[in-house]
């Protein structure tokens, strides 16, 4: 799950071949320790090899073929302040007479070390003043053009920075050598996290959570017994509910890979034994880096499986109404490129995708780049610019649904190994554009009647697109809720349970938005029970259903099929604009157009009734507009 990170160089088109090369040199002996270090290079023992190169140079001192090598290891090994040290002995044996080739070889090489340091300005500068020097074939390359595109990309990420500060957490956090992969739940109040004590390979991965209050974190503990085994478990992501959690776990028995992807459920306020997510989802190769849409019905997720792009790509996987889980998809080349996509993160309201790459134009290395969903695909990816991307890799970016803080991963380096990683987090910037408010609202379930807790489904409908934007459950030991979703203009809210009447709101008519403390009775089936029919809607002075009205009527629908043996009496309500009879004729209509369509969807006659009140039995007195609304409306009682 947590890759060793290596410094890949890029030499510029310098290629060196170890036999039958022609030397700037003629000392055969200084020429016999160069052709060493290439062996030992070749043989990747780089210690010994940088050896020889500078054995080398100091046996012949304009042997610059071994000034370029010495560096070029030394900058692979993680050392770029002793590549640079080399770099500038070497140019300070150059003749004073013309040497382009090398006064260019040279200062491509210094300015790589400088890119690999977050140098930029002076990176820019060595540059823009050596290209005169660089070899006329390699400046019609296609590595440099892709050079010269990462240079345009750092000069406007540091002349136009974004104002951040990125902050360590602190102590009871950040304790153990090694923590990634932050994840928090919707109220940002619990954080998830992947530990690790130790590099070395007897060191195993667990995941462990702590929790905000009071303006402080808890000590971190283990997620659960059932979860944390003797195998590596982490890397870990939780629908906003804080009910469902997909992990990764490497070398289980019974695993499809070494590292596959796997699934529990907290019930009752427990973490249940997790399982295997399945072929569809894992493959015998690398699965990890898993991030669930907020209503867990899409998971993003990294592998290497060799139909993809090239490299690691990203995967998306569709969670099926019967709880399973579709094929996974590969996001295609508008996403994945030939080098890796890694740390997907789908933001809470499932129109931003997040993730980190080296295929697509950056800073040099892993850079976080953003990407809008539209309609089935997914737009061009932007770089998140300067100095959120740096020269160093950015891993798995979490955003907070609040939009206050993104947390992300910080790797220390030693001779180019991951020594150290620890979590940091910075205020998220305003100027950045995350798509649609989020609301937030969170509350209980209940049994009317005893007053228990009720394990319900909370479904979030775009009411004029007819189209479940996100489903939830309150939780059955306690009832409690927790719902974040996109802030639409005509959304509706429908609570279901078998064996209960619905409930069913408008979020904006109920003020529903941010609601806190919200609770929610729900009643028993039984005769003479009934419920107001939200979200159907007429225009004025018509009996003909508006479209938007749809998602309700196939809800009622689908509650008579859940109970085959209940029969409705379905009453239809006006406002007092009007006559009485007139009143009393126009309700009457709009019921049967409610019969009409449940008749249409085959729902048998003699289950259902129709009735017109009118004006007679108004909710709210109908001295406003507002309240005129609220009188205008359809009821449904049990038979």
């Amino acid at each position: 799950m947590l890759k060793k990170l290596f410094i890949v160089i890029s030499f510029a088109g310098i290629c060196f071949q170890a036999m039958g090369q022609e030397f700037s040199i003629v000392d055969k002996r200084a020429i016999r320790f160069y052709e060493e270090g290439d062996q030992f290079l070749n043989r990747k023992q780089l210690p010994e090899a940088q050896e020889k190169f500078k054995a080398a140079y100091e046996r012949s001192s304009d042997f610059f073929e071994a000034y370029l090598k010495h560096a070029q290891v030394l900058l692979s090994r993680g050392m770029p302040e002793e590549a640079l040290a080399v770099t500038k002995k070497g140019q300070s044996r150059l003749p004073l007479k013309k040497n382009d080739f090398f006064k260019g070889k040279l200062a491509w090489l210094e300015g790589e070390i400088y890119l690999k340091q977050g140098a930029f300005q002076q990176a820019l500068d060595i540059f823009e003043e050596n290209e005169a020097y660089f070899d006329e074939s390699f400046l019609k390359s296609d590595e440099y053009a892709n050079k010269l595109q990462q240079l345009e990309i750092i000069a406007e990420g540091i002349k136009n920075p974004i104002d951040i500060r990125k902050k360590r957490l602190p102590r009871p956090l950040n304790q153990f050598r090694l923590q990634y992969f932050p994840v928090l739940t919707a109220d940002g109040k619990r954080l998830f996290f992947t530990k690790r004590d130790g590099i070395t390979v007897k060191y195993n991965e667990d995941i462990f959570f702590s929790d905000f209050d009071e303006g402080e974190w808890s000590e971190p503990e283990s997620i659960s017994t059932l979860i944390n085994s003797s195998y590596n478990e982490g890397t870990c992501t939780i629908s906003a509910d804080g009910n469902l959690l997909i992990f990764t776990s490497c070398n289980t028995p019974g695993s499809h890979g070494n590292c596959d992807l796997y699934i529990t459920a907290r019930m009752n306020g427990e973490w249940q034994s997790p399982t295997n997510m399945g072929n569809k989802v894992n493959t015998r190769y690398w699965e990890s880096q898993p991030s669930l849409s907020a209503d867990g019905s899409l998971l993003f997720f990294s592998s290497n499986r060799p139909e993809g792009e090239g490299g690691i790509d990203l995967w998306v996987s569709e969670r099926l109404e019967d709880g399973t889980w579709s094929k996974a998809k590969n996001l295609g080349s508008s996403i994945n490129t030939k080098k890796d996509e890694v740390s997907p993160f789908i933001f809470f309201n499932n129109t931003m995708l997040f993730f980190a790459s080296d295929g697509h134009p950056g800073f040099g290395a892993k850079d976080i780049f953003k990407s809008v969903i539209e309609g089935n695909g997914f737009g061009k990816p932007v770089n998140m610019g300067f100095p959120i991307n740096d020269q160093k890799d950015q891993l798995a970016l979490f955003i907070t649904a609040q939009k206050d803080f993104a947390y992300y991963t910080e790797n220390n380096f030693e001779l180019g190994k991951v020594d150290s990683s620890y979590l940091y987090r910075f205020d998220f910037p305003e100027e950045i554009d995350l798509g649609h408010e989020l609301i937030v609202t969170s509350g209980i379930v209940i049994n009317e009647e005893t007053g228990e807790a009720v394990e319900a489904l909370l479904s979030l409908i775009d009411l004029d697109r007819d189209s479940t934007m996100y489903n939830f459950k309150s939780d059955g030991k306690d009832g409690t809720f927790t719902m974040i979703y996109p802030d639409k203009e005509n959304s509706g809210l429908y609570v279901e349970k078998q064996g209960y009447m619905p409930k069913i709101y408008n979020v904006d008519r109920d003020s529903l938005r941010n609601k806190q403390g919200f609770q929610i009775n729900l009643e028993p089936i039984a005769k003479g029970k009934h419920f107001i029919f939200e979200n159907i809607f007429f225009d004025f002075d018509q009996t003909v259903l508006k479209k938007s009205s749809l998602s309700s009527l196939k809800k009622l629908h689908k509650f008579l099929l859940d109970h085959p043996t209940v029969k409705l009496l379905i009453v239809g309500h006006t406002d007092n604009i009007g006559k009485d009879s007139y009143n009393s004729e126009l309700s009457l209509k709009r019921a049967k157009e409610v019969k009409k369509f449940l008749l249409g969807e085959g729902i048998y006659s003699e289950r259902l009734e129709i009735e017109g009140r009118g004006a007679a039995e108004p909710l709210r007195s109908n001295d406003t507009e507002e309240n005129r609304a609220f009188n205008r409306r359809i009821e449904v009682f049990i038979l």
